[in-house]
C-alpha cells in the first residue's frame, strides 16, 4: 500500500505528535506532508523521517508564529501533489484534511478535532486574549476559513474520531458520521516505572498555553497549599508563575522521558484541568497506578470514571477543582484497577483498529 500521511504542522511536541509517531512506526515508508517543520522543536528521531513541508516552511516566522499565517494554510495543503498514492491518511487538528486527492485515491481522516479556533471561536478568542480590534480584523478571515474547512471535510471519504466528544463535533460541524478509535498510549513504557511509592505532590504535565487551563490548577493549589509540580513550557509560563504560591513548582520542559515517567509514577494524583479532545496523559497516569483529577468534559469522559479511576470537577473554576482535590483526599484507589483501565488504550489495540479501517477503505474503493 502506497500511503501518504498528512499532518497539520510539525513545530511543537505534544499528544498529536505522539499519535503521529505510532502511525509512522506502522508505516515507516510513508512520507509525511505538513505545512511547516521546525526540527529543533521535535525529537531527534524525526530527522530520519521523510517529512515534506509546504512552501510555508520557507516563510520567515511561519514555523514559530503559525497564527499569523492562517489564510495561507488552505493554499499550502491544496498545493501538495498526492497522485501516485493508493491511500491518503490525514491527521488534522486544522487544515490537513483539505488536501486534494483524485477520485481513485481514498482519503481517511483520523480527526483530532475540528479546529477550535474556527468552530469554538468565542471561547478560544477569550482565552487567547485577542483585543476587540483584533477580533474585528479576524472575523471576516475566520468566516472564510470556516467555509473552506466545511468544503475540505466534504473531500474526506471516511472520518475516524479520537473520542466521543470529537465524533459529536464532526457530526455538528461537518454533518458527517465517524467511527471512534482511541489514540495510542504507551502504557507499558509508563507502567514500567509504576512500582514506586506515591509521594505527597500532585502533578501536571502540559504545554503552558491558554486553552490547557493550567491557571485553574495553579490558583486551586495555591489556595489549598498542597504541593503541585508542573512539567512543561509555553507562552503562559511567566503569567502562571505570577499566580503561583510557593507550593507550586515549575519544572520546565523535561527532556528525559524516564524522569517524566518517574514523576508521574510517584505523584499522589495527576491533574488534568482543561477540556481536551482526548488526553493521553491521564491514561499514562492510570497506567502508572495513579488516579486522575480532571475537568468533566471532553475526552476525560472517555478515560476517567468518578470514584473509580479518579474524580471529575464540573465547573472550569479554581473552586470546583479545589473541591475535587479535597474529595480525592478522602478516597482510596486500587492501583491494579487503574492499570487495568489503562489497558483499553494501548498501542497494539490502536494499530490493529487503524490498519483495519485503512484496509477496509482501500478495499471498498477498489470495488
Amino acid at each position: 500500500m502506497r500511503l501518504a500521511i498528512v499532518f497539520s504542522w510539525l513545530n511543537q511536541y505534544g499528544g498529536a505528535e505522539r499519535v503521529l509517531e505510532v502511525v509512522h512506526d506502522m508505516y515507516p515508508q510513508a512520507p509525511i506532508y505538513t505545512s511547516v517543520y521546525r526540527s529543533e522543536a521535535l525529537p531527534e528521531r524525526y530527522r530520519q523521517w521523510d517529512i515534506r513541508p509546504s512552501f510555508m516552511d520557507h516563510i520567515p516566522l511561519a514555523r514559530r508564529k503559525q497564527q499569523w499565517f492562517l489564510p495561507l494554510y488552505p493554499l499550502a495543503f491544496e498545493s501538495f501533489d498526492l497522485r501516485g498514492y493508493d491511500l491518503v491518511l490525514s491527521i488534522p487538528s486544522g487544515f490537513a484534511h483539505g488536501v486534494l486527492t483524485s477520485e481513485h485515491t481514498p482519503h481517511v481522516c483520523y480527526c483530532l478535532t475540528p479546529p477550535r479556533f474556527l468552530w469554538s471561536y468565542h471561547g478560544y478568542i477569550e482565552r487567547e486574549g485577542v483585543s476587540r480590534l483584533g477580533q474585528a480584523i479576524m472575523a471576516p478571515m475566520l468566516k472564510s476559513l470556516r467555509l473552506w474547512d466545511l468544503a475540505a471535510a466534504n473531500r474526506v471519504d471516511r472520518f475516524v474520531a479520537i473520542s466521543r466528544t470529537v465524533r459529536e463535533r464532526i457530526a455538528k460541524h461537518y454533518r458527517r458520521d465517524a467511527d471512534i478509535i482511541y489514540p495510542p498510549v504507551d502504557i507499558d513504557l509508563v507502567g514500567a516505572a509504576a512500582d514506586v511509592p506515591a509521594g505527597d505532590y500532585y502533578l501536571v504535565t502540559s504545554r503552558l498555553v491558554p486553552y490547557k487551563r493550567i491557571d485553574l490548577a495553579v490558583r486551586a493549589f495555591t489556595e489549598l497549599g498542597l504541593p503541585l509540580k508542573i512539567v512543561g513550557e509555553g507562552r503562559d509560563r511567566a503569567a502562571l508563575e505570577r499566580l503561583a504560591g510557593p507550593n507550586v513548582e515549575f519544572l520546565g520542559f523535561v527532556r528525559d522521558d524516564a524522569e517524566v515517567r518517574r514523576l508521574m509514577a510517584s505523584c499522589k494524583a495527576f491533574v488534568f484541568p482543561g477540556e481536551e479532545d482526548f488526553g493521553l496523559t491521564p491514561v499514562e497516569a492510570l497506567s502508572a497506578g495513579r488516579p486522575v483529577i480532571a475537568y468533566g468534559a471532553g475526552g476525560a469522559l472517555d478515560t476517567v470514571s468518578e470514584g473509580r479511576t479518579g474524580v471529575l470537577f464540573d465547573e472550569p473554576t479554581p473552586a470546583s477543582l479545589a473541591a475535587a482535590v479535597r474529595r480525592l483526599e478522602g478516597l482510596t484507589f486500587d492501583s491494579a484497577t487503574l492499570r487495568a483501565e489503562a489497558q483499553r488504550f494501548g498501542v497494539p489495540r490502536f494499530q490493529l483498529e487503524l490498519d483495519a479501517v485503512l484496509q477496509r477503505a482501500l478495499g471498498q474503493h477498489k470495488q
